[in-house]
């Protein structure tokens, strides 16, 4: 869902629009999964490549949502009976869980494009959730968005920060040093 002229207006450019900010995460990340099918199956450092940079990529998106969003979401969702961010919260951990299988397991391993397909579908699902019930419940709730977006850019910063400053390793090395 883009961000309507009014948001960009209230928020400049919409780049510290906290709904648009993750929606560009979630394109990201969707593009990260498309070139992997594209990717043959005899080219392992690409594919490897791509799994490791959509688990990065995962690991922070989660932590940006599960320290900021999802908390003031409840804050300023507290009396709808239509949204639950507790499921939210459990799709990221069985996201994180799939995360974590990429440490041991190699592209030439059997069960490698299955574990990564698997991951792809519940992300699709859980971005599809939350743009379309909880981001247009968040817009219509008296939530800061433009102070969220900054937060959640700042925090990004960090975290890639952090990230960057490990270099080169296993996904679970560079995760777990978030």
């Amino acid at each position: 869902m883009e961000a309507t002229k009014q948001d960009k207006t209230e928020t400049g450019s919409g780049s510290h629009d906290a709904l648009a900010f993750l929606e560009a995460e979630h394109r990201s990340v969707e593009k990260l999964f498309e070139a992997f099918g594209r990717v043959g199956d005899d080219d392992l450092d690409a594919r490897s490549a791509l799994v490791q940079r959509a688990c990065e990529e995962l690991s922070i998106h989660a932590i940006l949502e599960e320290e900021l969003l999802y908390p003031a979401a409840q804050e300023a969702l507290a009396d709808s009976d239509k949204i639950d961010v507790d499921e939210a919260y459990i799709e990221h951990f069985l996201v994180k869980t799939l995360i974590a299988k990429f440490e041991t397991l190699k592209p030439c391993d059997k069960g490698f494009d299955a574990t990564f397909k698997v991951m792809s579908e519940m992300v699709g699902h859980h971005v599809e959730e939350e743009e379309e019930e909880l981001f247009p419940e968040l817009r219509k709730s008296k939530c800061n968005l433009r102070a969220l977006g900054e937060k959640l850019a700042k925090r990004k910063a960090e975290l890639q920060s952090k990230l960057d400053a490990v270099g080169s390793g296993s996904v679970g090395d560079k995760t777990e040093m978030l």
